[in-house]
């Protein structure tokens, strides 16, 4: 059995976690230690049965707790040699057993996962998004990219499960309250997928079985959870994917577990 659960996402902090055949991993750990080990609480696990945390990027609603819960739990981190670059400044005297690097875009194994880290674009030392080949089941981890380009298209296609980034509203970001060099940063190449750059990405990587989309990562300034599901509800069913029947499509809670999937 394999078991994907988003703790929590927001533009203040991510962390997921995955199950397969007894392993069980964190995928970022953007809050403290204390408030990642409630939200595993909320959904029946425990950090200290954690076997690995892996990391995107070393920004801070990604990283803040992955320090502490390796020294608490003797947990590996799992991240390229940028991601570390970047997260080593914020998390000193870790085990260096527990310091784990891999290459982006190689297959590496992980116990009873087969992992992908695969390059995207966004503005930290050497981010990746993820996908995880859990037997015949797989799930795509894809959040803080500025855009998903020809070959994270093509890894992501066909996915059971997509935990997919919807930052913002393209015009609230442009009329909202962001200073202008912020505003260029989210919308540029290697900020934030808007809600409709998501649709589109996902309306190419679905292909119509029993699907799980997770609209992750948004913002609490240029984006609301019913604008981020009904812009990417109606560009879905504008393109023949039916999201009331095979794909059912969720977004992400800021401070609270999403819906727990089993496959």
């Amino acid at each position: 059995m394999s078991k994907f659960v988003t703790l929590s996402s927001g533009s203040s902090g991510n962390c997921s976690f995955i199950e397969h055949k007894g392993v069980k991993i964190l995928i970022d750990a953007g809050f403290s230690g204390k408030k990642i080990e409630g939200l595993m609480e909320k959904v029946g696990e425990k950090a200290s049965d954690l076997d690995a945390i892996f990391l995107t990027h070393e920004h801070n609603d990604h990283v803040q707790g992955a320090g502490v819960l390796s020294k608490r739990f003797n947990i590996p981190i799992y991240a390229n040699a940028g991601t570390w670059k970047g997260f080593s400044k914020k998390a000193k005297r870790l085990k260096e057993e527990n310091i784990k690097i891999f290459k982006t875009n190689e297959f590496l194994n992980f116990k009873s996962m087969d992992i992908l880290p695969i390059a995207i674009h966004h503005d930290a030392n050497e981010p990746c998004g993820y996908v995880f080949y859990l037997g015949n089941k797989k799930v795509t981890i894809l959040s803080d990219t500025g855009l998903v380009d020809e070959k994270m298209a093509y890894e992501i296609k066909g996915s059971d499960v997509y935990y997919m980034e919807a930052n913002h509203d393209l015009e609230a970001l442009k009329i909202g309250p962001y200073p202008y060099n912020l505003k260029l940063r989210v919308m540029g190449n290697m900020g934030h997928l808007s809600n409709d750059q998501s649709a589109e990405a996902l309306a190419d990587a679905l292909v119509g079985k029993e699907e799980y989309v997770f609209l992750s990562h948004l913002s609490d300034t240029n984006n609301t959870p019913e604008l981020s599901r009904l812009t990417v509800d109606n560009y879905l069913t504008k393109m023949g994917l039916d999201t009331n029947k095979d794909i059912k499509l969720e977004v992400c809670e800021r401070y609270e577990p999403s819906k727990i999937v089993e496959l």
